[in-house]
């Protein structure tokens, strides 16, 4: 049976915020999407996707104001692939911050960080970079290349300047 050549019979759940979307596939495995009644800019504030679309047998992008789902795209968005003002997920680029395995922004947190300011990761690479492998105009890390290099072999007293005052603000900031 070819499911996407027949009606699609869901589960429809209409709340007082938001409509529900769902349909259970004789396999076990469902789909379910929930986009919220009030919009910013014409997308929906909240899109939550979960599993492939029976009519189409492709995964829906979530996108709105906060996007959650496999693909996301948003303000904040958070999914596997995402891209939006903020971004988390395994592969991210976020306008202003990513967070993810793979992550890129303004400031990018993550295995591999690529930020245009800070980039924290074991690859990291910014205009302030830190990670074992740190590669930016001021670099701290086990290696270390850039302009200022604060790492085992090189203390330049630039980047040592530079990233104590830093560690200093977050310690004011977020109290270890």
């Amino acid at each position: 049976m070819n499911i996407l050549n027949s009606e699609i019979d869901y589960t429809i759940e209409k709340t007082s915020r938001g409509t529900w979307r769902r349909y259970l596939y004789p396999s076990g495995h469902h789909f379910c999407e929930y986009k919220s009644h009030a919009t910013f800019m014409g997308w929906p504030v909240i899109h939550y996707t979960k599993g492939i679309c029976p009519e189409t047998g492709h995964r829906i992008i979530a996108k709105g104001l906060l996007a959650v789902g496999r693909i996301a795209v948003g303000g904040l968005a958070i999914g596997q692939a995402s891209a939006g003002i903020i971004a988390v997920g395994q592969a991210c680029f976020g306008v202003i911050f990513g967070l993810g395995q793979a992550a890129a922004g303004l400031y990018a947190l993550g295995q591999l960080a690529a930020g245009l300011y800070l980039a924290i990761g074991q690859l990291a690479v910014g205009y302030i970079a830190v990670g074992q492998l740190a590669i930016g105009i001021y670099a701290l890390g086990q290696v270390g290349i850039g302009k200022y290099v604060w790492s085992t072999t090189i203390e330049n007293p630039e980047a040592k300047k530079l990233f104590k005052a830093l560690f200093a603000w977050v310690g004011y900031y977020i109290p270890f």
